[in-house]
């Protein structure tokens, strides 16, 4: 490396070939892309655990490791090449399915296979239609029509409501004064003759 101004400038390395660690690595980190990390890829790889950590930052470092860094950029784009869903891969795969399906007689599966290929074909069509969004997009005639359905499609409603008695009227009629307290009154003046002739 050569110093140019204040930073640090690698030569060539680019083309220069991965050690079997590094290639290791590569492979490692790319393959389980998110399920360790650079140090857990490179004790993988063969680095000692003690070191790992500073090697992973040196490998995927593109100033100190170029060639490094490429060779991952390469493999990764190597997989999404070759695990990438295109239209014909796609269509080619059900199509094998399919035939894997009915050769095995698993006619549900080979059905569901050609089902799914017409879809990517765009030759099945969803619609569905929304009669009424919410119920402040109806008017009121469509809102007691539905109304009158929903009550229809019901058994007779019971009507639990406690009626009113001919005597509770009249009690709630009976001028102030009257009514319960002046019964308690007299029932009291009845218990004390009572009391009265029982001590006589």
């Amino acid at each position: 490396m050569k110093l140019k101004g204040n930073f640090m400038v690698a030569r060539n390395k680019v083309g220069k070939k991965l050690t079997r660690r590094q290639e290791r690595f590569v492979k490692e980190l790319v393959a389980n892309d998110g399920l360790v990390t650079n140090r857990e890829a490179a004790i993988r790889a063969g680095y000692p655990p003690s070191s790992a950590h500073t090697r992973a930052f040196e490998l995927m470092n593109p100033v100190r490791c170029p060639h490094v860094v490429a060779a991952i950029q390469t493999y990764r784009d190597e997989l999404d090449e070759q695990y990438n869903v295109t239209f014909k891969r796609h269509i080619k795969v059900l199509a094998d399915l399919r035939q894997a399906s009915l050769e095995a007689g698993a006619y549900s599966a080979a059905v569901m296979a050609e089902r799914l290929r017409g879809q990517a074909a765009n030759l099945y069509v969803n619609r569905s239609e929304v009669l009424h969004g919410t119920i402040d997009q109806m008017s009121r005639e469509q809102v007691e029509a539905e109304l009158d359905k929903i009550r229809q499609s019901f058994d007779k409603i019971i009507d639990i409501t406690p009626e009113v008695s001919k005597q509770d009227n009249e009690e709630a009629a009976t001028p102030e004064g009257g009514g319960p307290l002046a019964i308690t009154e007299g029932r009291a003046d009845d218990d004390e003759e009572a009391n009265r002739d029982d001590k006589a």
